[in-house]
């Protein structure tokens, strides 16, 4: 039966061993890669995101994180109050404003 299943030898020679630059090299691109396709982009939109909480006004229509379309009536610190239906207002973090709507978006709703 030892004709079916072949031995196995050890092989007595060593894998060639690679040149340390190469390697370097390689994590290095890897590295590129990861930053451009990665992190730059989530810190343009983090930046675009920034200048559009600083641009916020009262009378802008947003949306929230939550989906909530409303008129932003009046603006703290930290906080908004947006009016989401006819004498409905809510109190919204600043931060949770996803986007800045065209105007005329609410009637359209």
């Amino acid at each position: 039966m030892g004709f079916f299943i072949q031995d196995a030898m050890a092989q007595g020679a060593a894998a060639p061993a690679q040149d340390p630059w190469v390697t370097m090299l390689l994590m290095f691109i890897i590295l590129l890669v990861i930053y451009f396709m990665i992190m730059r982009p989530q810190q343009k939109r983090q930046k675009e995101h920034k200048a559009m909480m600083a641009a916020l006004a009262v009378g802008d229509e947003v949306s929230t994180a939550g989906g909530m379309l409303g008129k932003v009536t009046s603006i703290k610190d930290d906080f908004l109050h947006v009016e989401i239906a006819s004498g409905v207002e809510v109190v919204v973090q600043r931060h949770t404003i996803s986007a800045v709507m065209p105007k005329g978006t609410i009637k359209n709703a």
